[in-house]
Parts: structure tokens; C-alpha cells; sequence
């Protein structure tokens, strides 16, 4: 096609510039794409500088809005939420790699069950957002790969195991499934600081819920006085804390301290591949109404860590969330059939 002499007018910046270009050059500007050293040969100096100065963003303008309109519409929806969630079916405390499995997985079992979510931290996904000693990648041995298909998170396959090319990009992708579903909460910057336990004349002590506190009130209560905390009632809370640290493992360590299971050993040395198998399979109902899952059960069950390999905590956290199902099943069984006390307890012991 014979070059022009036309006039483009760069994306919303009001310059004109008079250019001899092609079609493919004026569709380039206008749409705010890279040139090429060809489309770009034959421009002026001036008139380059004119060009890669400008941006579609130059001027551009947000809508007005005054600071209490922003005040109202955050507080408005938090409280809302605190609200709607102060009685839950599942309460999930932690939001690492296995509890936001477990979310995920109920999301799906139960669409019509309220789900809480807390979490310690502003930023969920514990320490899934790397691999290893601060890499990037990470490893997942099957079949816990199945898990990644179905979030069309992509991976090299390298046999017994795959390779995630970021770990960022399977926690942003499970978090982002997480808190899209409509039963789900996330309260983030939350700390669990006890549980919410009862006595039944029939089970015995059961974990009935969560006490909660924002989390620099949790951090500061040796420092100024203490501060009351909140509550969520739950019918099963899913402890998935991890291992031992600030606030790790503290689902399993109140239980030791109450009495309700024996001490908390704390994880053994690493093996891969008794490990993994070991969390999996020792994920469970560990007292009525608490379900453990993750990091937190080699907390309670010595069972050895595994190090940079993740397979074990999401299958731990979807193993989680039939448990809970489970737990919901055998609840409502029990209120609906006010039985004798020996025919309850054997639904208790089931």
C-alpha cells in the first residue's frame, strides 16, 4: 500500500501529529500498542517525542465522591458481615494452603452452608505464595494434582509429581475461587485467640466456635491493658493454624491445655513421603465440633514434616470439608432424633 500523509491523533492526549505512515502504523497509536522499528521509521525526532510521551491515561478523571460516602461503604458492609457470620456452620481458622482447600471444597459440598474464614495475617495463603527456602516454583506430587486441572492452574508434568511455574499463581487462583463464592467470608487481619467450648450431657465437651480479636489487639495484650475479644459461634470450626509459631498450631495447643487431648508433641523431622501420606490420613474430627487439617495435625500427631512439597495440604484441606460435612450430618441427625441417651451417643461415636 502507497504511504500517506494523514493526521493521528495520539490516545486522548489532544496531540496531532503529521506523519507519513501506513494503515497498521495509525492502528498501532490509536490503540496505545508498541511500534515497531519499521512502523516507527520516518517519524521526525519532535515527533517521536510527542508520541512515546503521551498515554491512553493522560486525561483521565475518576468520578467524584466524598470521604464519608467511602467511610460508610466500607464500615457499613464489614459490620453487615459481622453480623450475618456471628452464628456459622463452619468456621475455618487459618487461611493457609489447606484451609483455603477446605473453603474451597465446601463451597462446592455445601453452597447453602455459611462459611467463616480467620486469618491471622492481611495477606491469606500462609506460605504458599512461595516454594522452598524463598523460590519460586512448587512441587506437588500426585495425585494431589488433580486439584490444579480443576482450577486450570497450569503445571510441567515431571512424572510422580508436577511443577507449579510460581506458587503465587496456584494461591491468587484458589483465593480468588474462594472469595468469589457467595457463602464463603474471609475476615483477614483476625485472630483466633480461643475456642468457644461447651459441655453436652450426652458427648461431653465440644468446640462450639471461635473467639476472635482483631489481630495488633491479639500481638499487644502484654503491652496495654486487655482488650475483650468477639465471638463467632460455628457448629464445626476447621483448625488449619500450621505449625508451631506466633499463632500456629494454636487450635491443637488450647486443646492440650484444656485438657481435651493429650499434649501436642510438635511435628518430627522431615520425610517427605511418610509425611504426606500421615497428614492426609490423620486429618479428622479430633474433639466434637474441631477438625484439624494441615501442619496442624503433625502439631498434634508427631508426624514428620514435609518441606517444599504442597500435595499433603490441599488434600488435607478437601479432606477437611468432608469431615465437616460429616460433623453437619451427624448433628442434625442428633436434633432430629431425640433418642435415648445410649442410641445418641452411638451417632456421637459413629
Amino acid at each position: 500500500m502507497a504511504a500517506m500523509t494523514t493526521s493521528i491523533t495520539a490516545p486522548l492526549s489532544g496531540a496531532r501529529l503529521n506523519v507519513k505512515k501506513n494503515s497498521v502504523a495509525r492502528s498501532a497509536v490509536r490503540s496505545g500498542r508498541m511500534l515497531t522499528t519499521a512502523q516507527a521509521k520516518g517519524y521526525k525526532n519532535s515527533q517521536l517525542d510527542s508520541l512515546v510521551s503521551s498515554t491512553p491515561f493522560d486525561n483521565f478523571s475518576f468520578a467524584p465522591i466524598r470521604e464519608a460516602v467511602v467511610n460508610r461503604a466500607m464500615t457499613s458492609r464489614y459490620f453487615d458481615d459481622l453480623t450475618k457470620y456471628s452464628e456459622c456452620d463452619v468456621v475455618i481458622s487459618g487461611a493457609g494452603s489447606a484451609g483455603l482447600c477446605c473453603a474451597y471444597e465446601l463451597s462446592k459440598l455445601a453452597p447453602d452452608a455459611k462459611i467463616a474464614i480467620i486469618e491471622q495475617g492481611v495477606a491469606p495463603g500462609g506460605g504458599a505464595w512461595l516454594g522452598g527456602q524463598l523460590m519460586s516454583a512448587m512441587v506437588v506430587r500426585k495425585p494431589a494434582h488433580n486439584l490444579l486441572d480443576e482450577l486450570n492452574v497450569p503445571y510441567q508434568d515431571e512424572g510422580d509429581y508436577v511443577v507449579i511455574k510460581h506458587a503465587s499463581l496456584f494461591t491468587s487462583t484458589l483465593l480468588s475461587k474462594v472469595l468469589a463464592a457467595p457463602n464463603v467470608k474471609l475476615f483477614n487481619a483476625t485472630a483466633c485467640e480461643d475456642l468457644i467450648v461447651r459441655e453436652d450431657p450426652v458427648s461431653g465437651r465440644y468446640v462450639g466456635g471461635a473467639v476472635t480479636n482483631w489481630t495488633l489487639v491479639s500481638l499487644n495484650h502484654d503491652t496495654q491493658m486487655c482488650m475483650d475479644p468477639n465471638v463467632i459461634e460455628s457448629k464445626v470450626l476447621v483448625s488449619s493454624t500450621g505449625h508451631d509459631g506466633p499463632m500456629g498450631a494454636s487450635g491443637v495447643k488450647r486443646l492440650a491445655r484444656l485438657g481435651m487431648v493429650d499434649a501436642a508433641p510438635g511435628m518430627s523431622a522431615l520425610d517427605m513421603n511418610t509425611a504426606e501420606d500421615m497428614i492426609v490420613r490423620n486429618t479428622r474430627e479430633v474433639v466434637p465440633g474441631m477438625i484439624i487439617c494441615g501442619m496442624e495435625v503433625a502439631e498434634l500427631d508427631g508426624a514428620p514434616r514435609m518441606g517444599p512439597t504442597f500435595g499433603a495440604m490441599f488434600m488435607s484441606g478437601q479432606k477437611a470439608a468432608h469431615c465437616a460435612i460429616n460433623s453437619l450430618n451427624r448433628q442434625n441427625a442428633l436434633q432430629q432424633q431425640p433418642e435415648s441417651a445410649d442410641a445418641q451417643k452411638e451417632l456421637v461415636n459413629a
